[in-house]
């Protein structure tokens, strides 16, 4: 059967905390470039623009996420993906451990070199989010319609290895690429059966425009044929596999859903980052870890550190 494959990151842009990449993969019956998720489960789910509160929004993250709101404006829709990804009468995940055992599939953080995830954090974050009112609905209109989604994935990339691979590569924008499709990659190989054709759905990696030396990292020796390189999209076919690189492919329900996910772990991760490091330096303000207030955190703890041990290549992304 066809898939649908959407992708997307957070924290791309900080010194602190990690970098996420996340993907969603959907088994359709029909023709992927021809196929709309929101528009077949319209009633169901919602864009963060369209009416209808009853509905599970699911969209761009910075549509749905706001310090105001809280982080529980991307929990409720995950856990109701997170439900409908499982069997029925799976018990979704207590914990952050538990949940990066879903999602990581590889290795996951090591506490041993970042200790902020060593306590770990109950989940959900908010006890409502175990409330899933359109969790039936959306799993019949999955089996009426034939659509099963398959996976949700994702990759925690530590300051250390992101700096290593950027060493690599020259260039984060880059490093962000090659980590994409490799996620992609992956996901493919974890499906026990082949699937036929497979549309990728992924947001511009920054001001780039051109991405075929990277797809043989997904289709290896396969002949890639350019469709189009814009500004605002990038197509091109290998074999199976059609990759759509647009400006806000979050349009488009797996990549919004992927991008929702990114988001969240991204706000776990950086709120164990604060609270281990809160309880080392009183009185040390929280950091979302964006250039400029990183920059103030980093001398706060900086005493600390030292007594610590804690490298720099451990804390400090350089790009």
């Amino acid at each position: 059967m066809p898939l649908l494959i959407g992708l997307d990151e957070a924290g791309f842009g900080p010194n602190l905390g990690p970098l996420l990449i996340a993907a969603t993969v959907w088994e359709i019956p029909t023709d992927p470039t021809r196929c709309d998720l929101h528009t077949e489960f319209t009633g169901i789910v919602r864009r963060p623009d369209e009416a209808n509160p009853q509905a599970i929004t699911v969209g761009d993250s910075k549509q749905v996420y706001s310090a105001g709101r809280g982080i529980a404006a991307l929990e409720a829709p995950l856990w109701h993906a997170l439900s409908l990804l499982s069997p029925p009468d799976a018990v979704p995940p207590a914990s952050w451990d538990g949940l990066l055992r879903i999602v990581l599939r590889d290795s996951r953080p090591d506490p041993a070199q970042e200790p902020w995830y060593a306590a770990g954090i109950p989940l959900p974050t908010d006890p409502a989010s175990l409330n899933l009112p359109r969790l039936g609905d959306w799993r019949a209109r999955c089996a009426e319609r034939g659509i099963q989604l398959r996976q949700l994935a994702a990759d925690l990339v530590s300051p250390k290895r992101f700096n290593a691979l950027n060493r690599q590569t020259g260039s984060k924008g880059r490093s962000l690429s090659e980590l994409s499709l490799q996620l992609v990659a992956r996901c493919v190989a974890q499906l026990s059966e082949s699937h036929s054709p497979i549309l990728v759905l992924a947001d511009k990696h920054g001001g780039r425009n051109r991405y075929r030396e990277f797809l043989p990292i997904v289709v290896g020796d396969t002949f890639i044929t350019c469709l189009e390189e814009s500004a605002q999209l990038s197509r091109y076919r290998a074999g199976r596999f059609e990759f759509r690189f647009q400006t806000q492919s979050e349009r488009h329900l797996p990549t919004a859903l992927a991008s929702m996910l990114a988001k969240y772990l991204r706000e776990l991760a950086m709120r164990q980052f604060n609270t281990w490091w809160q309880t080392q330096v009183p009185n040390l303000k929280s950091t979302a870890g964006y250039p400029v207030d990183a920059t103030r955190f980093r001398r706060d703890i900086a005493a600390r550190q030292a007594e610590l041990g804690i490298p720099d290549d451990i804390l400090w992304r350089e790009k």
